[in-house]
């Protein structure tokens, strides 16, 4: 599905009890459309949890506009269920949503309250299984609860990408991953970016942005800070100060014409898996990779 969301002017301030005299967004403007992959990062407390819950209505703005193809989704005509089949959120450990018997049916229970035919359930619930890597012969009849936490996660995941959203949204996706869960998970946004699905997360693990994403956004006191390519964020050493975050190891070494692959690693299949990310990154951010 073809879409545009765009914030215009967005201001937000919690208030009541733990509320702030300081706006958490301030007279934000964005803009986002299909077959994007963006990371939005930036220090604590920027707004980056804030801004994504806009997206679906889950926030309202104090003032400014939320558009989606154009309406406001705050108009008396919008309906934000609706909106919701179209833009997937999910949170930071979503495998604590889990709560049906067995994982096809915790799949399905999206599908199957959007009314669609039994025959096109299974299939939306087979094609989001194969999207996280999740064999269906082998997890569908199982218990969610009975799964590795990876497994949980992608479950859980798998449940969103069944609605068949024009975009998800991921809040720190890889929170709590090792190396191949972040893999995994990386193999997963290409799934989706391959589909068509636009994609974008927030995170603090610069390694993965420059290992995914094409557009980054920066935010900080509420305001965007930067708006661009991974590649021209990685080589601003200013900028990267006042965003507060680290340049990767990976991408100072490529940047720097060295091999990341510097030092004595022993495993074969542990160089090979490496190499295939040290590789993935320098493509991404047009960087030549040399072993």
């Amino acid at each position: 599905m073809d879409f545009t969301l765009e914030l215009k002017q967005v201001t937000f301030k919690y208030t009541g009890i733990g509320g702030s005299e300081h706006s958490v967004l301030d007279h934000l403007n964005l803009r986002f459309d299909q077959q994007e992959c963006t990371a939005i990062i930036g220090p604590s407390g920027s707004g980056k949890t804030t801004l994504i819950q806009h997206f679906t209505g889950l926030l309202k703005p104090i003032s400014g506009q939320v558009l989606f193809n154009g309406r406001d989704i705050w108009g008396k005509q919008f309906s934000r269920k609706d909106l919701r089949r179209h833009i997937g959120l999910v949170f930071q450990f979503p495998e604590a949503q889990l709560f049906e018997e067995t994982v096809f049916k915790d799949i399905a229970f999206a599908p199957q309250k959007q009314e669609l035919p039994a025959e096109q359930v299974t299939g939306r619930v087979k094609e989001a299984m194969a999207a996280v890597g999740l064999e269906y012969t082998v997890f569908a009849e199982r218990s969610p609860f009975k799964l590795s936490e990876g497994e949980k996660r992608r479950t859980a995941i798998a449940g969103v990408l069944a609605m068949e959203p024009a975009l998800v949204v991921f809040d720190e996706p890889t929170a709590g991953l090792d190396a191949d869960g972040i893999h995994r998970f990386s193999m997963i946004v290409d799934t989706l970016v391959q589909k068509k699905t636009a994609v974008i997360f927030i995170t603090h693990n610069m390694e993965f942005v420059a290992q995914v994403a094409r557009r980054v956004i920066v935010l900080k006191k509420g305001q965007v800070l930067f708006d661009g390519k991974p590649c021209d964020l990685f080589t601003n050493p200013s900028l990267i100060e006042q965003a507060e975050v680290q340049i990767p190891p990976v991408v100072h070494y490529l940047s720097s014409g060295k091999s990341p692959l510097a030092g004595n690693i022993n495993a074969h299949n542990g160089r090979q898996k490496i190499w295939r990310r040290i590789e993935k990154i320098a493509r991404n951010l047009n960087l030549e990779a040399s072993e």
